[in-house]
């Protein structure tokens, strides 16, 4: 058995399967290769069985999203590191061998993510993921390479393996016993954060995540569900809150809390002035969302709660305000 088992989610995604997998089925020899298709209704599989009959097919009984589909297929891997890749992914000749041998000889590390170009601009650091992920002191997500909307060059400025707080889901390695004890993916976040939440609950235990340059791969982002698709501003504004009641030091849960609900209603405001109602709509549907799972939530918080979770306070005031645009400028 190979140690390596590369597991791409599928939903009806036989474009972007026509278009990414040959690189993935090409570069990673040493690995045993699945899709997990979550019910499609178009195409992928019989594509796949024409195309690539060497690859894993795992059939889910229906649109379980990114986490439980996940979750439902991994239980059929044995491989003891996964890694969880995007179907919208190019890899790149030996991408996983650097990831491997930090899997083998370190063995305190649990979780890894790649370098993450854009496929559009490879020239670029990805949106989802760049160089390795942080979080501010209120939760707001941030990468060395990509602030908000702003994306740095590549210049080789992030090329040192170093330690993260958070991997990207577009491409993330993780050791199938740590994926186990943490019991996966969070089910009711369905999509969006679910991997900041599983890499938070990994570093409550101790666990370490680091970011691996010598791997490269390049990611088009929002293949699924686009930038301005009312459903992502949902998803992605209660489970932040979720992912928050879960994971923040007792101490500090409820003042943080009321300062993201705050900041919310602004960002809300901000949509209506910009004329889009709907993402406004979409906010106050998260919030509500987020009040019906809130006493869930709370029965799902760890023993330990990790308190050196943030880099900095405020992303938002010192990206806005000061007009600190890189990862470099905030140190």
């Amino acid at each position: 058995m190979k140690n390596i088992a590369v597991v791409i989610l599928n939903w009806n995604g036989q474009k972007l399967l026509e278009q990414f997998l040959p690189s993935v089925f090409r570069y990673s020899h040493e690995a045993t290769i699945y899709v997990a298709d979550n019910a499609s209704t178009d195409d992928s599989i019989a594509f796949i069985r024409n195309q690539f009959p060497q690859i894993n097919i795992i059939q889910n009984q229906c649109n379980f999203g990114f986490a439980q589909g996940y979750n439902e297929a991994l239980k059929r891997v044995q491989e003891p590191y996964l890694a969880l890749v995007n179907s919208d992914i190019e890899v790149t000749e030996n991408w996983l061998a650097p990831i491997e041998k930090l899997l083998i000889n370190q063995t305190e590390v649990a979780i890894i993510q790649p370098k993450i170009l854009d496929y559009k601009d490879k020239t670029k650091f990805e949106y989802a993921g760049a160089a390795g992920g942080y979080i501010d002191r209120l939760g707001y997500p941030f990468c060395r390479g990509r602030i908000f909307d702003t994306l740095e060059q590549d210049l080789g400025q992030y090329n040192e393996s170093k330690s993260i707080f958070w991997a990207s889901g577009a491409c993330l390695f993780i050791r199938k016993s740590v994926f186990e004890s943490l019991q996966g993916f969070d089910e009711d976040f369905f999509a969006h954060q679910e991997e900041i939440d599983l890499c938070w609950r990994a570093k409550n235990l101790g666990h370490e995540i680091v970011y691996c340059p010598d791997s490269i791969v390049y990611h088009v982002g929002g293949a699924t569900l686009q930038e301005g698709n009312p459903r992502k501003t949902y998803l992605n504004f209660r489970n932040s809150l979720c992912m928050l009641t879960k994971n923040l030091p007792s101490a500090s849960l409820f003042p943080i809390l009321f300062l993201r609900l705050v900041l919310d209603g602004f960002a809300g405001i901000q949509f209506l002035l910009q004329g889009k109602g709907k993402h406004c709509w979409a906010i106050v549907q998260a919030h509500f969302g987020f009040y019906g799972l809130f006493l869930k939530m709370c029965g799902k918080r760890g023993a330990q709660q990790h308190k050196k979770y943030y880099k900095i306070n405020s992303i938002v005031f010192r990206y806005f305000i000061v007009k600190q645009r890189k990862y470099s400028d905030l140190f």
